[in-house]
């Protein structure tokens, strides 16, 4: 049985767009000669006569016809098929589902989103916002492809993958009588209205650590749900509270002043996802991003940190 490869295929084509042997052969970046002896050979290799030679242009046989049809068909097919690549590229017609803790999804998702954006420009991206209690849910009936959590989700059916890891930070209204202290210990906030996310919650144990280290009594006089929820009553001037970096990493913070806690409480952030699942490309890139933009927002604020300590 005869056979004809794809690098013949493509010189035939190329020689049918440009009617001569040197056209095909600047066509496809290759010496006329080349070309010439392929073309012969695939014609006795074959045992039909592809080209009639027709006052120096190679003209299509006749006998052929068929031939040519398959070939206009068979690029058809690679044009669909370069189409489909350049459109999954960009995302074209596909969906992202992801999810994140809130503390992480108020500044630092939308930074990770705007790289996904410029990567996968046609790519729809819905992003959830969870509590730790709803990820498993989430996950395991492939509602998203991956969470970012302040805290592992200790379940067989997922795996926990550490991507960065920030500071706790104190955080007071503006004009406080503290908010010129280079640095903030729990032990300036005893006697402060404090507010705070619930200790037995796993985020509000992270924030209230350091005051657990110090053996003070934690005690708020308000609680909110959400990192949001505290960072707005402290705008606001209804007291103090303890938060990750990471929910304040923006430039801009009015009615907010934001001091590098002296006590040192680590807060490690995670992406989980179903065991074994294979994740999509998209959900790759976009744990890349997040991983990216989280130790950028924690350097700098080290930086930032020790920028002030010198100073003061």
């Amino acid at each position: 049985m005869r056979e004809i490869t794809l690098r013949q295929i493509e010189v035939i084509r190329a020689v049918m767009l440009r009617g001569t042997i040197n056209g095909a052969a600047e066509h496809l970046g290759v010496s006329a000669p080349g070309v010439s002896r392929l073309i012969k050979h695939t014609e006795e290799s074959l045992g039909i006569r592809l080209f009639e030679r027709q006052a120096g242009l190679f003209v299509p046989s006749v006998e052929a016809g068929a031939v040519f049809d398959q070939i206009g068909q068979v690029y058809k097919g690679v044009e669909n098929l370069q189409l489909a690549l350049d459109s999954l590229q960009k995302g074209v017609d596909v969906r992202l589902a992801f999810a994140s803790a809130p503390s992480v999804a108020q500044f630092i998702a939308a930074r990770a989103i705007r790289s996904m954006r410029k990567r996968y420009p046609d790519l729809f991206i819905d992003l959830n916002i969870l509590k730790i209690e709803e990820t498993l849910d989430y996950l395991l009936l492939e509602r998203g492809e991956f969470v970012i959590m302040s805290s592992p989700v200790n379940n067989p059916g997922v795996e926990n993958e550490e991507i960065a890891r920030g500071r706790i930070v104190a955080i007071l209204p503006e004009g406080h009588r503290l908010s010129d202290k280079a640095g903030i210990s729990v032990h300036d906030l005893k006697d402060e209205p404090l507010i705070g996310i619930d200790p037995g919650d796993p985020y509000g144990a992270i924030v209230a650590r350091a005051f657990l280290q110090a053996k003070l009594p934690l005690r708020h006089s308000m609680r909110g749900r959400f990192a949001q929820t505290v960072v707005s009553l402290v705008r606001h001037g209804l007291g103090v509270a303890l938060i990750d970096e990471f929910s304040v990493a923006e430039v801009y913070m009015p009615g907010v002043v934001r001091k590098p806690l002296t006590e040192k409480v680590d807060v490690t952030i995670y992406v989980v996802r179903k065991k074994g699942r294979v994740l999509s490309n998209f959900a790759d890139f976009g744990i890349q991003q997040f991983r990216k933009e989280l130790n950028e927002a924690h350097l700098h604020w080290a930086a930032s940190v020790v920028k002030k300590i010198t100073s003061s």
